[in-house]
């Protein structure tokens, strides 16, 4: 499969139990967490842009991938993330990087384009339509920070999304965690929100829960339909990329095979072993560690 990845790369400080750490961000946890499915024959185009100053963070990884839509750019995106046991973290941006410019040429080689709005401000509407218009298969889109706005000091704040409507109709599967699920409606309730987001033509709606698994609703012969599992019960030390690792794994297995229950199941367990990370590069032992778990069943 030919698969093209969009998102911004974003250099991460982390504080935590007032311990500060300076990681790769972003899409990286995207794209890390493809190389741990492709097989032989598949490859990751990657769409996002890096500096130099900092691309020896991203190295290891986006050297693995094709580079042809990858630009260079003065300064990179940089946020602190404040962790917090309960509840959200807070972010704050010192830099938010403008628009990537996306391929419009021979889209349909793709298999699949995967979107996970990291800034949200990787790509605008407007090119999120045009993208649409000049592609045939499916599209996924990460909510991510595209549900918080900006205020003065650049922290990132949830409220709903402008005309998220013309968003929802560009795109076949949508994902987001319960808090991003309540900036794409004026409804409050979660079915209702869900019907509201297949009318715009939606096929899937993906929900981490965190700590309480995932439920994928779907579109079945006009019928919404769901399936939940529960998360991995396993000691969590990490939480940064656990979303990103999920959507990455998913989209790459539905794409793939179109089953529902596989790519679900899939996603839940290498989300899960992510969180028992407490580097970046333990991220490239995904695939090892998942089975060296599905063996000991």
């Amino acid at each position: 499969m030919n698969i093209l990845v969009i998102g911004h790369s974003v250099v991460d400080s982390i504080i935590e139990d007032k311990r500060c750490s300076i990681k790769p961000g972003g899409i990286f946890y995207t794209v890390v967490s493809l190389l741990s499915q492709i097989e032989q024959e598949d490859k990751i185009f990657l769409c996002s842009s890096i500096d130099n100053n900092n691309a020896v963070l991203f190295r290891d990884v986006y050297d693995r991938v094709e580079k042809k839509f990858i630009q260079i750019i003065n300064s990179i995106s940089r946020v602190e993330l404040v962790l917090s046991k309960d509840g959200e973290r807070k972010e704050t941006y010192s830099k938010i990087a403008e628009n990537l410019m996306l391929p419009e040429k021979d889209l349909n080689i793709f298999n699949g384009i995967l979107i996970n709005m990291i800034t949200g401000y990787d790509l605008s509407l407007n090119q999120l339509k045009k993208l649409r218009r000049n592609y045939k298969g499916i599209i996924y889109l990460d909510v991510h920070t595209l549900s918080r706005g900006v205020d003065q000091n650049l922290n990132r704040i949830f409220r709903s999304i402008k005309n998220f409507s013309d968003w929802a109709k560009c795109i076949d599967i949508l994902q987001a965690n319960e808090s991003e699920l309540k900036t794409l409606s004026n409804k409050s309730e979660e079915i209702n929100i869900i019907e509201e987001l297949f009318s715009y033509g939606i096929n899937q709606v993906v929900i981490t829960r965190s700590d309480k698994g995932a439920t994928v609703y779907y579109n079945d012969l006009n019928s919404i339909n769901y399936i939940y599992k529960e998360a991995l019960k396993l000691k969590t030390i990490n939480k940064v990329g656990c979303g990103d690792v999920f959507g990455a794994v998913y989209f790459y297995n539905y794409t793939k095979n179109k089953n529902i229950l596989l790519a679900l199941e899939k996603a839940n367990l290498y989300a899960g072993l992510s969180t028992t990370y407490s580097e970046t590069k333990d991220f490239l032992n995904l695939k090892k560690d998942a089975q060296e778990r599905i063996s000991k069943k």
